[in-house]
């Protein structure tokens, strides 16, 4: 398989069906190391049957997703080991402790002194005084922050996010974006899809526009200022 250096992620004419709909339209994706790529688009583009196909939790109808020089469909154990997930959902389980949840995924990965570890990714999150309590007692946005912690307990090179701002307030919010800032500080490859761009425009790299399965719009965040570009994505999508 072509090895490809400077590159993340790379997405060749990827198609899928569920059944006779088709959901996404010969993607084609090329995310560079260390990159902030952000996905944009309404309800219903696609994004996060996208995503999923990235994370390995989903398979391609035709083309070819490579993530971390691993083919998804071929070798998935070795491109989760490179990856963590976020999504809108935080994957956590509510009668354990953050230290219990987090300890557990570690150990789940390999980590070595899992304990250690998940006490020291929780308190990058800033939860270090909740760290005995139950999950089922944080507030959206405590939990988001968790899933963060679960999510690089394992030291990813790759982060993949699924809309995770949703249901989160104005606080929240700020947190989260402030965390994004962090994780791209530390040189990760971090892919985000959302439906609004006014929280992440100013982080990303590069961002793009999926609409009705298809990437309509892509380019430099930093090219087009966001009012510029709020046109182009109402132009593009329709609404």
């Amino acid at each position: 398989m072509q090895v490809f250096v400077d590159l993340d992620i790379v997405a060749e004419d990827v198609e899928k069906f569920f059944g006779s709909v088709k959901v996404l339209n010969r993607i084609s994706l090329k995310i560079r190391k260390g990159e902030f790529y952000t996905i944009l688009g309404p309800n219903g583009a696609g994004k996060t049957t996208l995503i999923k196909l990235l994370a390995t939790l989903s398979r391609a109808t035709s083309g070819r997703v490579v993530v971390a020089n691993h083919d998804v469909m071929k070798e998935p154990d070795k491109v989760r080991a490179k990856i963590g997930f976020v999504s809108h959902d935080p994957y956590l389980y509510g009668d354990l402790s953050a230290l219990e949840n987090i300890e557990f995924f570690a150990t789940l990965y390999g980590v070595p002194k899992a304990r250690d570890r998940a006490v020291e990714v929780i308190s990058q999150v800033g939860l270090q005084n909740r760290m005995y309590d139950l999950v089922r007692t944080f507030s959206r946005g405590m939990q988001q922050r968790l899933a963060v912690a679960r999510a690089i307990v394992h030291d990813p090179l790759i982060l993949l996010l699924d809309e995770p701002y949703t249901g989160l307030d104005q606080h929240g919010i700020r947190v989260l974006g402030d965390m994004l800032r962090w994780l791209k500080s530390q040189g990760r490859t971090i892919v985000l899809t959302t439906h609004n761009l006014a929280e992440v425009f100013d982080v990303s790299d590069r961002v793009s526009i999926l609409s009705n399965g298809k990437i309509v719009y892509e380019g430099f965040s930093r090219e087009v200022d966001i009012s510029r570009f709020k046109k182009i994505y109402f132009d593009s999508v329709g609404t």
